[in-house]
């Protein structure tokens, strides 16, 4: 069981005029709401938030056929992308699934931290025993995860301590696989990105420089851009949505993956997603992140509404 040295307090019913943020959790999900009426839902599996709903509205995209029963990684909000991005050919993670394990594994509540009028916050931890055998039989690192998501009236806050409990250093790459919620993907922007070097995996993997402040969709995108200097915002129509800042996440990921693509993915639902949608996901993946023995690491992203 993952432990804080502080431990948070446990989760209880919220009363009928409370007037603070209420946590409320079953052996499956657990909410977050505020009195001014913002709402996060995260499933235990996977610790992925499906809803994120704030100024009236959803913020997040979710397919229609996403699958919440546990069965295989939710496709849409945010998913948990640890230890590994992708797949890699390292010793440590090549016999792991692609993203890792982090978010097909049942997470468990370690209790509610703060709350107040406006805002609430709740901790999930996972640890070896939490992850599936066939899995944890291939990454044998002693480890402990403490995942922190905070809502306010405006932002969510989505926040990763990784701790080594070993002796032997371990590396990992980590990554929050967020899917916006947007009008329309072919009207949208992404700014911040000027001048940072990215993989284009659906040029074969090119290394290219941006050169556009605004970073626009008009096809199938999948790029790792790295070493972000700043903040990164999405515009749709020219109108600032979401603002993305990060700490110690050197990275961002952008995919979306247009009509074809998105045709070949079973659980992209409805086909027509592709429009509603843009992941703009924060992480550190073009670089290993080493940690020793006993050692502690923690970065996150903060997401607000323009």
């Amino acid at each position: 069981m993952v432990e804080r040295s502080h431990k948070p307090a446990a989760i209880s019913a919220p009363s009928a005029q409370a007037e603070t943020g209420s946590v409320i959790a079953d052996a499956e999900k657990v909410t977050l709401t505020l009195p001014t009426g913002e709402s996060v839902e995260i499933l235990l599996y996977g610790a992925t938030i499906i809803s994120w709903k704030a100024k009236g509205a959803e913020n997040l995209w979710l397919s229609s056929a996403a699958k919440l029963d546990g069965t295989k990684a939710v496709r849409g909000g945010i998913p948990l992308v640890f230890p590994v991005f992708g797949t890699s050919t390292d010793a440590t993670v090549a016999a792991l699934p692609q993203h890792g394990f982090a978010r097909v594994s049942k997470w468990e509540i370690l209790g509610k931290t703060s709350d107040s009028a406006t805002s609430v916050q709740v901790d999930l931890g996972l640890s070896p025993q939490n992850v599936p055998e066939h899995l944890r039989e291939k990454w044998r690192f002693p480890f402990g995860l403490i995942y922190t998501v905070t809502l306010s009236q405006n932002n969510l806050e989505t926040k990763m301590l990784v701790r080594n409990e070993g002796n032997d250093t371990i590396k990992f790459h980590i990554l929050f696989h967020t899917y916006f919620q947007v009008p329309d993907a072919t009207k949208v922007a992404v700014t911040g990105l000027n001048g940072v070097t990215y993989k284009d995996k659906v040029q074969g993997g090119a290394t290219i420089t941006e050169a556009n402040t605004n970073v626009t969709i008009t096809g199938e995108t999948d790029r790792v851009y790295a070493q972000v200097p700043g903040e990164v915002i999405i515009e749709s129509d020219g109108k600032p949505m979401y603002k993305v800042v990060r700490t110690d996440l050197d990275d961002v990921v952008v995919w979306n993956p247009w009509k074809e693509a998105a045709s070949k993915i079973g659980d992209f639902r409805p086909e027509d997603g592709w429009k509603a949608m843009l992941c703009v996901e924060a992480g550190s993946v073009t670089e290993w992140q080493t940690l020793e023995g006993g050692s502690v690491w923690e970065g996150g992203q903060v997401l607000s509404l323009l």
